[in-house]
């Protein structure tokens, strides 16, 4: 196979080669296997040249229907051979990485009209395999024990075999369990509290074993923007501890859907601490020969955890539309967690000089010093309480404390912004009022080039917009007959959008008192595997899709998607996260809550029109746009030009 796809001159400058054979792509190749010549398109190629010659960061904001993957991709893939070093394309989720590799997506386009054999990977996160260990404790302890009996029997032969490893295939993958919801899988799948260095297992690991696959890749590197993130974050960690990276060294990194990026990196970034999980660590410690001073310690830092995270369960209070707690800290707490680092840290010293004895397994004390470091650091951010974030999850084994440093903006410019290479923001919403400023600010970049071009949609022709008025108090039941009113007008063929799983299920219990809609299949997030939902619900032309995260990544071109509900504004929730991003605010209304509204609202609607021949309605459910003028005219100034938002149903 040849390096490049065009003749490379070595004595001329790379990349404007690159641009002269893209410009051959979209106003010759593609347009004879039938592709239109999309002026959009081609002015964001150009653009993209820039960031990738200049080594920048880049903001490019492409209209649906621009073909902005498409350029992105044959930048990417040929910086990443000429660097001989992959490009990562890091998606906002699955469902967006499902969009890239799946057999009509566009690398596929790219193999078969541009004849580019593009050598892509799957660098999935963590959670979405299965952990063995989880699955064994499943398989034994919990209610749906037979469930998960046929998950380990589907297992490869070479999973439990002692033999030494010839050869191996892919498995444990979240795709490959389709049929489980996302509360099952939850129960078999990794999880940030398993102990990957002393599992006996891990040789065999359907995660482990995939990352040998796609650090071989010579192009590029699909993952999430969570997996980046962690990857940034544990880089110098895994090193430390003589581990490769989660990724291999890079040469650019595109971000698509990268107004969601700030979120990856708040939730890469967040401590979680748990009293069962150092419990368990911590014991260990006691199956060694170790003096007695130090057992004592152990005994007293144990029965403080637990004392603690007591005070804790005790401090807490649910979040309306959020399964996170709120944690009232007061003085008297604050002081638990201090008494609690105290015995940590002479734990630590004890721990030095008891590892000069050599009465400690070496591996078995050097994983316990690696959770009390990680402990003590996420610990040392309440000398600075109000540098940081804090909630609490309820689970069946227990509270998790989350502990997030409030600012991540400056690690992400020393760790992500700060490297010399092409970074491109790819999205259809990365503006506010025209402005790029909102998502500049909340990842800390200062120095940036950006451009927008519109979609080359008619929208006004393609798309109609109704924002109805309720006449009474009771808008849900208003709300309810709204939407069962349009889902008969489409037959079907519609996605709700909701802002919570709580406004989804409640949607779910009520909609079976209407008989209209008993002759519709009703599909919900969480019942299955994301990307599997999504191709029932493209190959279902009557379905309709309920869901509260895919706001962005859904690409449904024809009729199966005809209607687009919002069934609520998508404010940002009152979780402690946007809290303290509000407090930080001298106007957080203005700079907080309405720009994430606006820019999330936009993708909602952006899923409806995917194609010229693309035709429906999208309804916005919400008594306060009625209410407030200025609302009103911000939601206006963000629909597609040429379309009008209309109060009634008929």
């Amino acid at each position: 196979m040849e390096r490049y796809p065009f003749t490379h001159d070595p004595s001329q400058p790379f990349l404007p080669q690159v641009g002269d054979w893209v410009a051959d792509v979209f106003y010759d190749i593609l347009p004879e296997a039938g592709f239109e010549v999309r002026d959009e398109q081609i002015y964001m190629a150009f653009q993209l040249e820039r960031a990738f010659a200049e080594k920048k960061t880049m903001f490019a904001e492409a209209g649906v229907g621009t073909g902005k993957t498409l350029a992105y991709l044959l930048y990417a893939v040929c910086y990443a051979r000429y660097m001989r070093k992959p490009a990562i394309i890091a998606c906002a989720d699955e469902s967006l990485i499902g969009q890239l590799v799946k057999p009509e997506g566009d690398i596929a386009k790219l193999a078969e009209h541009v004849g580019l054999a593009i050598d892509a990977r799957l660098g999935k996160s963590q959670h979405q395999y299965v952990c063995l260990n989880k699955l064994e404790d499943a398989r034994f302890r919990d209610e749906e024990s037979e469930l998960f009996d046929d998950v380990y029997d589907a297992l490869p032969d070479f999973v439990y075999s002692h033999d030494t490893l010839q050869a191996f295939h892919a498995y444990g993958d979240r795709k490959d369990y389709p049929h489980l919801t996302d509360e099952q899988w939850n129960k078999i799948n990794w999880d940030t509290f398993q102990d990957c260095f002393v599992c006996d297992k891990r040789h065999r690991c359907g995660q482990t074993l995939s990352r040998d696959h796609y650090r071989r890749s010579s192009d590029l590197i699909i993952c999430s923007h969570d997996f980046y993130m962690e990857h940034v974050w544990t880089y110098e960690g895994r090193k430390r501890e003589g581990q490769l990276p989660l990724l291999p060294d890079h040469c650019a990194v595109i971000f698509d859907e990268g107004h969601l990026l700030e979120s990856a990196a708040q939730k890469a970034l967040t401590y979680k601490l748990k009293h069962n999980v150092f419990e368990e660590l911590i014991t260990r410690l006691l199956n060694g020969e170790i003096r007695e001073s130090l057992a004592v310690l152990i005994d007293e830092a144990i029965l403080q955890s637990e004392m603690l995270f007591a005070d804790i369960v005790r401090h807490c209070t649910p979040i309306a539309g959020s399964d996170r707690l709120h944690i009232r800290w007061d003085e008297p707490l604050l002081q638990a967690v201090n008494q609690f680092r105290n015995v940590l840290a002479t734990i630590e010293d004890e721990l030095v000089f008891e590892g000069g004895l050599h009465t400690l397994n070496d591996y078995e004390l050097k994983i316990v010093e690696e959770h009390l470091e990680m402990m003590q650091r996420a610990l040392s951010l309440f000398q600075q309480s109000d540098k940081l974030i804090t909630w609490a999850m309820e689970s069946d084994n227990g509270l998790t404390l989350s502990i997030m440093p409030r600012a991540v903006k400056e690690v992400l410019r020393e760790r992500v912004f700060g490297a010399k290479m092409p970074i491109v923001f790819s999205s259809a919403t990365l503006s506010v009022q025209g402005s790029f400023r909102y998502v500049a600010d909340s990842l800390g970049i200062e120095d940036y080039m950006s451009f927008s071009v519109a979609s080359p949609y008619d929208y006004a022709n393609q798309m109609e917009a109704v924002a109805p008025a309720w006449a009474s108090e009771d808008h849900f039941n208003e709300k309810m007959i709204a939407a069962v009113h349009l889902l008969q007008r489409t037959e079907g063929r519609a996605l709700l959008l909701f802002s919570s799983k709580d406004e989804l299920l409640r949607f779910k219990q009520e909609i079976g008192r209407f008989p209209e809609c008993a002759g519709l299949r009703f599909l919900y997030e969480g019942e299955q595997e994301i990307t599997h939902l999504i191709a029932a619900f493209q190959h279902d032309e009557p379905s309709v899709l309920c869901a509260v995260s895919l706001w962005e990544g859904l690409d449904v071109p024809g009729p199966s998607l005809s209607n687009v509900i919002v069934w609520s504004l998508p404010f940002p929730p009152q979780d402690p996260v946007f809290m303290a991003k509000r407090s930080a605010s001298a106007a957080p209304y203005e700079e907080v809550d309405l720009p994430y509204m606006l820019l999330r609202l936009r993708q909602g609607l952006g899923r409806l029109i995917r194609s010229r021949d693309d035709h429906g309605i999208v309804a916005i459910f919400s008594e306060e746009l009625h209410q407030k003028q200025a609302l009103r005219t911000s939601i206006e100034a963000v629909l597609p030009q040429g379309v009008e938002l209309q109060e009634t149903l008929a």
